[in-house]
């Protein structure tokens, strides 16, 4: 599919949502609800924001990148990732990534939802991931990539 046809087809699923999701007027059945805003995502974006935001630091695609996360190479046999379900794997690994992100980076990262589609967008892009190298990451983040293999925290032991 062409970037034109999926914009367009992007633009006509916003425009699908924004009306089904849209909140009922007051006395209407579904009154108070709220609906849902689905943000564009692109995976060109999602690249830039893997290095910009650290996150290559501790995760590789194509073997670029840290060691001390989960590689986060697309899966040719799944075309779809749903944001949620991407978010939800963040969250469990929440407690390590903060850790690590507070050692190696001396922050936390923090992400807009639209940010976080296209990370998703960009995980899940078998075609963009192999744009993917060394060159896309400058000097100064490559001096921080982390190139130890850490498990799971526990944090418990660690507040002894």
């Amino acid at each position: 599919m062409t970037q034109p046809i999926r914009q367009l087809a992007a633009a006509l699923l916003f425009a699908l949502a924004a009306a089904f999701a849209a909140p009922a007027q007051a006395g209407q059945e579904g009154a108070g609800l709220i609906g849902f805003k689905v943000p564009f995502a692109d995976a060109q974006e999602g690249r830039r924001l893997f290095v910009g935001k650290g996150c290559v630091v501790c995760h590789a695609i194509n073997g670029v990148g840290g060691k001390a996360a989960p590689p986060l190479d697309g899966d040719p046999s799944q075309r779809h990732m749903d944001v949620f379900d991407f978010a939800a794997r963040m969250w469990r690994g929440a407690a390590t990534m903060i850790v690590l992100q507070e050692m190696e980076l001396g922050y936390q990262i923090t992400m807009t939802g639209p940010e976080l589609a296209h990370l998703t967008r960009f995980v899940t892009d078998v075609e963009e991931q192999k744009k993917f190298s060394e060159a896309d990451i400058p000097e100064v983040i490559r001096d921080w990539m982390v190139d130890e293999v850490y498990e799971e925290l526990d944090l418990d032991s660690m507040a002894q």
